[in-house]
């Protein structure tokens, strides 16, 4: 497998690794009536081989939706032309004191017009469930709020 790539900032970006306080987007994403659900490589330092969304730290001055459609096409390779849609859920905070940070999550909705997909490094599985499915899974903590958050968008 894959090592973690060491974080080097772009220019404009903000390196979030020894900062207490991180805002992030976490992304559920549809297609249909199926949502994607990915397994973190075992060589992430932040949650190894937790199920998740497509999940990002909001470090640069890109707008939320920009910073959604680099995530998926960066870990997905789903290109703008095949989001449908993207929905901000109530923004939450989570707290992980066992790596010294809280998440300012921003939970998003995005609706794709394929399921065909291809992941990066950062993900070693990855499964299309029903929403009823999603207890079948060890979750990262706090995705569990973000499905909270969201069912209120789609239910």
């Amino acid at each position: 497998m894959a090592q973690e790539k060491q974080f080097i900032p772009k220019e404009g970006q903000v390196d979030f690794t020894n900062i207490r306080w991180c805002p992030v987007v976490n992304c559920l994403v549809r297609y249909g009536d199926k949502f994607l659900l990915m397994q973190r490589s075992e060589n992430l330092r932040l949650y190894p081989g937790c199920w998740n969304g497509v999940s990002g730290f909001l470090d640069d001055k890109k707008d939320l939706n920009e910073k959604v459609e680099e995530e998926l096409r960066e870990e997905l390779g789903i290109q703008k032309m095949d989001i449908l849609s993207i929905r901000l859920g109530e923004i939450f905070d989570q707290e992980a004191k066992e790596y010294g940070k809280t998440w300012i999550v921003h939970p998003i909705l995005v609706e794709v017009s394929t399921d065909k997909i291809v992941t990066d490094w950062e993900a070693q599985k990855y499964v299309w469930i029903l929403w009823d499915d999603f207890k079948e899974h060890e979750l990262m903590p706090g995705f569990d709020r973000v499905l909270e958050k969201l069912s209120k968008i789609i239910h």
